[in-house]
């Protein structure tokens, strides 16, 4: 396991290859990262789909409305939602979206992400200060390789659990 300096801000994804460590940046996107440690602790993130994955960009997941492949799972409305609480506003940064970055997904309102985020396949930089970055991968990226392809994906791979170190 990587060697995990503030647990507090850092996640624990588990796929089915294996464990994903994510360090969070609440000096970045404050708002962003109490989200998801929110949601995290809440149970609301295991078993949601990634529902958008496009090969060499990113893999898209989080919609804990519609995406959840054990309870109400929508395929066809999976990316169309998000959690019951308020959308947040943009945090943009320096932060480049490079691989492995962790990016809040919105509709085209910059102020619209809720609980559905992305990780980098590669560096895309053309989402620099377009997409608020609030973490990124220091251990499992080749798990997150391995996640299955397409819009949606045939048969979508997911987060099996998200857990915040801190309660591990």
């Amino acid at each position: 396991m990587a060697d995990i300096k503030d647990p507090e801000n850092t996640i624990i994804m588990t796929l089915k290859d294996g464990d994903v460590v994510i360090q969070l940046l609440p000096d970045v996107a404050p708002k962003h990262v109490e989200r998801m440690k929110e949601l995290a602790r809440a149970g609301a993130y295991d078993n949601v789909a990634f529902h958008r994955v496009i090969d060499g960009f990113m893999a898209q997941t989080g919609d804990v409305e519609h995406a959840n492949m054990e309870k109400d799972y929508n395929p066809g409305r999976a990316g169309t939602g998000g959690s019951d609480m308020p959308d947040l506003p943009a945090e943009f940064s320096k932060v480049p979206h490079a691989r492995g970055a962790l990016g809040a997904a919105r509709s085209a309102n910059p102020n619209s992400a809720n609980s559905q985020f992305f990780i980098s396949f590669k560096d895309n930089d053309f989402l620099n200060g377009q997409y608020t970055v609030y973490g990124h991968v220091i251990e499992g990226m080749a798990h997150v390789d391995a996640i299955a392809k397409g819009e949606p994906p045939r048969n979508p791979d997911r987060m099996i659990s998200v857990k915040v170190a801190a309660d591990v």
